[in-house]
């Protein structure tokens, strides 16, 4: 896995397989008390229809927008640090897609911290899936 770390993040889009332990390694300090992670995993179904491929395509910037992303969320006085990783390219069923890890002193802010990392890199993060189903049809999601 390549990840470019700075005092308090780790962050990737990548073609090659992520690894959630290793972000949670990434994100491993002496004071923390908790680390949360988070897998998005490709799954073999969407709205009813079976899926049977996946690819997603990122624009330019989306690393740029990912550290931005994390950075935002290590701001934040009750995380040690945060690490997270989009896929690009073609995945399987079953692959992971987003990996992401947040640590801190306590359970409950780590649940919180790593929750609003996820949502933000879903709201933000300039990446675009194609979906391949079962019945021969395709479609893109999150398309601008």
């Amino acid at each position: 896995m390549t990840i470019a770390e700075g005092a308090t993040t780790a962050v990737a889009v990548t073609t090659e397989p992520l690894d959630v332990a290793a972000h949670e390694r990434l994100v491993a300090r002496a004071a923390a008390g908790a680390v949360v992670s988070f897998a998005g995993i490709v799954r073999d179904h969407d709205d009813g229809r079976g899926v049977l491929e996946l690819e997603y395509e990122g624009h330019p910037s989306a690393g740029r927008i990912l550290a931005e992303v994390a950075a935002e969320i290590a701001a934040d006085p009750a995380v040690y640090a945060v690490a997270v990783s989009h896929r690009i390219g073609r995945l399987e069923i079953g692959d992971v897609a987003l990996a992401a890890a947040v640590s801190t002193a306590h359970r409950a802010e780590a649940f919180a911290a790593c929750a609003r990392l996820v949502d933000e890199v879903k709201a933000r993060l300039p990446i675009w899936k194609r979906q391949g189903f079962a019945d021969g049809t395709e479609e893109w999601v999150n398309c601008p």
